[in-house]
């Protein structure tokens, strides 16, 4: 795959992180297919919009239903793309739903919705296209990940950043198994930004309100002004569509030069002095036991 014009598919773009970058994938020269569920219901706007951005920009971007709870809404989004293009050169794991709430006040079904939305999608969408990246010998994985999963998290969070750290702990294993094929693995660490991802506004809360109420007394003020506290580490000057531009800029890459993880996090919560470390060990236990094959040049800084 060179650094060229790509045909890239991206999940649960009809807002936030995944909006912005199939938009600036587009402007980049990339034929987009910006994967979302019920485009003719509720999503009907964002198609429209997204439309009427490819007209005007003069732009190659298209909304395709994808349901990424949904193995056959997967497999036909998929179908439909390497028909149209006849290939699948990128796809960006952004699909994602964050809750806030006490941890034990979410039903075990819930959880179950959350790792289904954060961790399972990418299993289904990765079942539907890897196929045809190995006939390619070619593609790229971009995982959007979450600083929460190794930076200083707050409580509150416990079944969201769970759920981001086994789809980071998927991707590591997915990137050596995938390297024989030519497919690259780039996981971008996005940090909490509190504007134009509509995570908090978007939260799924507790379905036990019984016992969520119970830490209202204790918890209440710290829970209820968790969003602000984080808001109020952000510094000024920085807006969601740096994420994107990461990835646009990732996606660019010649293969074989791109980075292994990438964080855009400008409130510095820890996560990329951590993962330094974390990244510098699996590379060095991988040559430990001979698989010094299955890494990239940028394993590690």
């Amino acid at each position: 795959m060179s650094a060229g014009a790509e045909v890239v598919v991206v999940t649960g773009a009809s807002s936030g992180f995944g909006n912005l970058t199939a938009r600036a994938l587009a402007e980049a020269g990339h034929t987009v297919y910006a994967g979302m569920r019920a485009t003719t219901g509720r999503n009907a706007p964002a198609v429209a919009e997204l439309a009427g951005f490819g007209e005007d920009r003069g732009v190659r971007i298209t909304a395709v239903e994808m349901d990424v709870q949904d193995q056959r809404s997967v497999d036909a989004a998929v179908d439909r793309v390497t028909a149209e293009q006849g290939r699948v050169d990128v796809v960006v794991h952004n699909a994602g739903h964050m809750v806030l709430g006490p941890a034990e006040a979410f039903t075990v079904d819930q959880l179950d919705d959350v790792y289904d939305v954060n961790v399972l999608s990418t299993q289904r969408v990765n079942r539907a296209v890897l196929p045809v990246m190995r006939r390619q010998r070619r593609g790229l994985l971009v995982w959007v990940g979450s600083s929460s999963t190794r930076g200083g998290h707050p409580p509150f969070l416990g079944p969201y950043v769970a759920a981001k750290a086994a789809m980071d702990a998927l991707a590591e294993s997915y990137a050596a198994e995938l390297i024989k094929f030519g497919i690259e693995t780039t996981i971008v660490v996005p940090g909490a930004y509190p504007h134009g991802t509509n995570h908090f506004a978007h939260a799924g809360t507790p379905a036990d309100a019984a016992r969520a109420s119970r830490y209202d007394a204790p918890y209440g003020r710290i829970r209820d002004t968790l969003a602000q506290a984080l808001n109020d580490l952000f510094p000024p000057g920085h807006e969601a569509a740096e994420v994107a531009d990461d990835i646009v800029r990732v996606v660019g890459l010649p293969h074989g030069e791109r980075p292994f993880r990438t964080h855009v996090d400008p409130s510095r919560d820890g996560s990329a002095v951590v993962s330094v470390v974390h990244d510098r060990i699996r590379a060095e236990f991988f040559r430990r036991i001979g698989l010094d094959e299955l890494l990239t040049p940028h394993a590690s800084l």
